[in-house]
């Protein structure tokens, strides 16, 4: 049965730990096979947090499991302070854990605009508004209107979603996502299929979008983590294989070997 939050839930305690999710003995199992096996996490509460590794590491298996996607087989999910591990999807983005590009995928035939109010009316309690007449969410045109300033789409706002570049629908689904006021942002390979002219306004919008929060992403570009991410774990066939700075795992012979040995991804 789904829980009722209240505000006062999302609110992290004074006195809780630096680290805003945790993970102790992360495992997933398919039949035999480990796609990942007995994996500890700690991010920190304000920072921006890597999930990297080959192909075939298990970064999205693991992504899927901090989101609740997936249910672990064995191991322990902590979001600030609270086990998570048994809840739901929705719930837990209740809470403020929030993935894009999952909950913020866009509606292709609405405008920039509109897409940004459905979240929003989603955030605000006004879901069954949105068959209603304009009149009822006129009231949050207003944030709406902010957060694709926040994200360069001030001036897209009346095109719809099919009509606009891939790097600004990639910025679109992230506005829709701050609509929902996450804690935590999980961004799953943000700048995947980009050119080289979308990476670095990408990236620079995540590192605003952070600000005042705590971000998790998985990300194939190294150069987009190394100016990027405060901190670094590095998966190889589903396990931890280290974690630190990005100078730390970016000399590390380990590290060096797995990524010029990888297989095809999960």
């Amino acid at each position: 049965m789904s829980e009722t939050l209240s505000l006062d839930e999302r609110r992290p305690d004074a006195d809780a730990s630096a680290y805003a999710l945790t993970a102790r003995g992360l495992t997933k199992q398919f039949g035999g096979f480990h796609a990942v096996k007995n994996v500890d996490l700690s991010i920190r509460r304000g920072s921006i947090h890597a999930l990297i590794g080959p192909n075939g590491a298990g970064k999205t298996t693991c992504f899927n499991l901090l989101t609740k996607t997936l249910t672990p087989t064995a191991g322990t999910i902590t979001f600030e302070g609270r086990d998570i591990t048994g809840m739901r999807a929705a719930d837990v983005a209740r809470l403020g854990l929030v993935r894009s590009f999952q909950i913020s995928a866009t509606f292709p035939h609405l405008t920039a605009l509109e897409n940004v109010r459905v979240a929003l009316q989603s955030a605000y309690g006004k879901a069954f508004h949105f068959w209603r007449s304009l009149s009822a969410v006129e009231p949050l045109n207003a944030r709406a209107e902010e957060l694709l300033d926040r994200v360069g789409l001030a001036q897209s706002r009346n095109l719809t979603a099919a009509e606009l570049s891939y790097g600004k629908k990639r910025a679109l689904e992230i506005a829709t996502t701050l609509a929902l006021d996450p804690q935590i942002m999980l961004l799953d390979e943000p700048t995947a299929g980009m050119g080289h002219e979308d990476i670095e306004p990408i990236t620079e919008l995540i590192r605003e979008a952070a600000k005042g929060r705590t971000v998790l992403i998985v990300e194939h570009n190294l150069s987009v983590v190394s100016t990027l991410c405060d901190r670094i774990t590095v998966l190889q066939h589903g396990q931890l294989l280290t974690e630190g700075s990005y100078a730390e795992v970016s000399s590390n012979p380990d590290v060096i070997t797995a990524y010029m040995g990888g297989v095809d991804d999960d």
